[in-house]
């Protein structure tokens, strides 16, 4: 990967992906299709600074980044008894998801033309590993031949049309499945649904890669869809998957992406080597795919669902117009989303469903330390256990 990205070349010339690295995963784990810039050409913009210049449209989140710290001791150990407590049921979906992969890709996939998995940088990435090394597993009963890419995609902007057409030039007779972590109000699906409009035409050459489970249906999996807009998920609770509890040092020591105009090639990203010695992202992998080989449990067919549900959209639309939001990105549901914007924006107050939950054990702790206000509403924020407001900056919202 190029270490500075004035030295990218155009996109019409990536079309070999050798150079292309996986983090720090192994090689075999996932192949990521982001041009890795060095940490000291990025603006490192504070949390305060970041937000005035998002919510003012000044800046999009996409052009900036706020360099990553390692995790606190506190957050570390919290960390450690979510991935201990959550290890059995994070295995146990991975492996529902692979066997109903399987059962749907049998009959379409080979050595030849295998399923392709693209994860959605950064919350898919550990989660399409786990389905990589799963799918890998011959004696498991639920092997199928398949490979595996990171890509960008970044709200307003979309999926990485390089990386995409990319993967599409190596893998022309592939059907494609889109991993991620979980959802949260469904906006990232909305952002791949518009990024695949291009291809929804049945005669384009692709439509075929992407549109294999029917005109219209976007192929998104996830481990969790509280959302209910995925076409494949594990399950559509809140519960705290373990590698939501942090950033880079769970997904492949890889920043959040920053966008790259197309005819400048590859969306960017830094990688943190600095944080090296707090890397959990193998650990974390081995921790559910070690656990994943230990489980009796009978293999389950998950339902797919051919359109969203969007269960939880009246809900935003109730807490939007009862906090008199009227951007709605300000608006971050699920304990994942919730911790991870306490992390890296500037929050107003976190809604939690339960005052005593122990999924949000590390979100109490980060409110208590930073002054962060909780209210407890109750079910009304189901299936939501956690919610984080944004605090507004700008006087336009």
């Amino acid at each position: 990967m190029n270490p500075d990205h004035s030295n990218s070349k155009p996109a019409s010339n990536h079309n070999h992906m050798e150079n292309y690295g996986s983090g720090s995963y192994l090689a075999s784990d996932v192949t990521v299709l982001l041009d890795i810039v060095n940490k000291d050409a990025v603006a490192d913009v504070p949390v305060s600074q970041k937000e005035a210049l998002i919510q003012s449209g000044q800046r999009h989140y996409s052009d900036m980044l706020t360099l990553e710290d390692a995790p606190s001791t506190m957050h570390e150990q919290l960390y450690v008894e979510a991935l201990e407590q959550g290890k059995t049921r994070a295995a146990t979906d991975i492996v529902n998801l692979a066997y109903t992969l399987q059962q749907v890709f049998q009959q379409t996939v080979d050595h030849k033309r295998p399923l392709v998995l693209v994860s959605l940088v950064r919350a898919g990435l550990p989660i399409g590993v786990l389905l990589q090394r799963a799918l890998a597993d011959i004696d498991s009963g639920y092997s199928l031949p398949s490979i595996h890419y990171g890509v960008s995609i970044i709200r307003d902007r979309g999926l990485d049309a390089v990386a995409l057409q990319m993967i599409l030039n190596r893998h022309p007779h592939s059907p494609i499945v889109f991993v991620d972590g979980w959802t949260g109000k469904g906006a990232i699906y909305q952002e791949l649904a518009r990024s695949l409009e291009a291809f929804a035409d049945p005669s384009h050459t692709n439509f075929a890669n992407i549109f294999h489970q029917g005109i219209d249906v976007i192929p998104l999996l996830t481990l969790a869809d509280p959302a209910g807009v995925a076409w494949l998920t594990a399950s559509e609770e809140d519960w705290l998957i373990p590698s939501g509890l942090l950033n880079s040092t769970v997904s492949g020591l890889i920043s959040r992406s920053l966008y790259t105009e197309p005819e400048l090639g590859l969306h960017r990203s830094v990688f943190y080597d600095n944080l090296i010695e707090a890397d959990h992202s193998l650990a974390f992998i081995d921790c559910i795919d070690a656990t994943r080989r230990t489980l009796t449990t009978p293999l389950q067919g998950l339902p797919t669902y051919k359109q969203p549900r969007y269960q939880t959209a009246d809900l935003i639309d109730k807490l939007a117009v009862e906090y008199n939001i009227s951007n709605r990105n300000r608006i971050k549901p699920t304990i994942a989303e919730a911790t991870r914007a306490i992390l890296r924006r500037d929050p107003e107050c976190i809604l939690l469903a339960s005052a005593e939950h122990p999924d949000t054990i590390l979100l109490r702790h980060l409110c208590t330390q930073r002054h962060i206000p909780i209210r407890v509403l109750g079910d009304k924020i189901l299936p939501y256990q956690a919610i984080t407001l944004i605090k507004q900056r700008a006087k336009n919202d």
